[in-house]
């Protein structure tokens, strides 16, 4: 098992003046760092990349899809080709950061809704765009884990059943999915019991509050979530996923409208305690 700590808690571009706050993650304890990739260049990443490796951490990486016009489902075929474009340059960021995993829901711009569920054409449209690019990523070392969302911020994926369904319609061994706590927390009739049967397309977990806030002080049964995932065999990251009002974008489309910890400290250093106890116990 693998701990992992997401920094949008405090930015959506890591930049020079992060660089303390990753680390003050290694000191803790934790194995990697998630990054956001929502813009730069390859040369940025690397130096990113190096302050990880100089830390003794690895790293994953997120990203999301920024407008309409890289749309991976849009009816646009100019959309689906800025799609392409835009997660090839997100792919050579992972490639320059050395991220082990891009996740995400880089599958429809966040937060915009059609009025109805995904079409079977969104699904064969994505399909399409995604086989591609988990050919690039595996070309370069990386692998892929869509993100499903709950039904608040997303229409086109919101179970562990559609995103698996997803991924076997992508059809590609370097594509998968992603179990965040927050989300199965919403949506799944059980949240725990999806995990087992899904398992083989499982490749990053998310652990994230109820309330976005430190794993433990909520109420998700995260002893549960952890014995479910280490019972299938689950052994990869363990990513801590927690939101505040630093992007106000980001915060925005998330609905975090206060505060849900003392300190963004206190979060990492408290998080990293009870994730490692509890999987010890799981």
């Amino acid at each position: 098992m693998k701990t992992g700590f997401n920094l949008l808690l405090w930015t959506g571009q890591v930049e020079e003046e992060h660089f303390p706050i990753i680390e003050d993650i290694a000191k803790t304890g934790y194995s990697g760092v998630e990054i956001p990739l929502f813009g730069g260049s390859v040369e940025h990443y690397k130096k990113v990349g190096q302050v990880i490796k100089d830390n003794g951490m690895t790293c994953t990486a997120v990203t999301v899809i920024p407008d309409e016009e890289h749309n991976p489902i849009s009816a646009n075929a100019d959309h689906r080709k800025g799609a392409i474009e835009w997660l090839q340059q997100v792919v050579d960021w992972c490639e320059a950061l050395g991220a082990e995993t891009l996740l995400g829901p880089f599958h429809s711009p966040l937060g915009e809704f059609s009025g109805s569920g995904a079409t079977e054409d969104e699904k064969s449209r994505g399909a399409e765009v995604h086989r591609e690019i988990a050919q690039y990523a595996q070309d370069r070392k990386v692998t892929l884990a869509l993100e499903y969302l709950n039904r608040f911020e997303c229409y086109f994926l919101n179970t562990m059943e559609d995103a698996v369904d997803y991924a076997k319609r992508v059809d590609h061994p370097n594509f998968g999915t992603m179990y965040d706590t927050f989300h199965a927390n919403i949506e799944e009739k059980d949240p725990f019991g999806i995990i087992a049967p899904a398992i083989e397309y499982i490749n990053h977990v998310h652990i994230s509050e109820n309330d976005r806030g430190t794993p433990g002080e909520g109420h998700i049964d995260m002893l549960a979530a952890l014995s479910a995932l280490k019972g299938a065999g689950y052994d990869g990251w363990l990513t801590i996923e927690a939101f505040g009002r630093a992007l106000p974008d980001l915060a925005a489309a998330t609905r975090v409208w206060r505060d849900f910890f003392p300190s963004q400290e206190h979060v990492y250093k408290e998080g990293y305690k009870f994730l490692t106890e509890a999987w010890e116990k799981a």
